[in-house]
């Protein structure tokens, strides 16, 4: 087998780039796979650990509402299967809370699936009302996500 070492070294770059930590390439018979940091690649985007202070907090004000019927007709969905953050980066403060006022196309939440992080945005303006989830959990298509009124 011959190995195309150039194009080793530009996907390597690539994912220097792009902070990727694996990118396969296919050509007819030929795949390359080019990964760092070993094994098993580490997850793109970890939440926050939560602070001390954070967690001494009384656990119904952490905890998202359960959507209610009526909440669920106005609440915008996930399109998508994924894991939910709502800050942009780890450590950093959320997006929205609840009672912000938000504008339309203000992004509330990100869904990361596949690696590729998808911003949710607010449809319409008005005040963030409800968030139906945690920082870091798993969605599912459909899943209410938040209310904006």
């Amino acid at each position: 087998m011959q190995v195309d070492t150039k194009l080793v070294r530009e996907l390597a770059e690539l994912l220097g780039e792009t902070g990727l930590t694996e990118i396969e390439v296919e050509d007819g018979t030929r795949k390359i796979r080019v990964s760092r940091g070993g094994g098993v690649a580490p997850a793109q985007y970890q939440p926050a650990p939560v602070a001390a202070a954070a967690a001494a907090a009384p656990a119904a004000a952490a905890a998202p509402v359960e959507p209610a019927a009526d909440a669920q007709a106005d609440a915008v969905k996930s399109p998508m299967v994924g894991t939910a953050y709502l800050s942009p980066e780890p450590g950093a403060p959320a997006f929205k809370a609840i009672g912000d006022k938000v504008a339309a196309g203000d992004t509330i939440i990100i869904v990361e699936a596949m690696k590729v992080m998808n911003p949710i945005v607010a449809p319409k303006g008005g005040t963030l009302k409800a968030m139906f989830v945690e920082d870091g959990t798993p969605i599912e298509f459909d899943q209410p996500l938040f209310v904006v009124a």
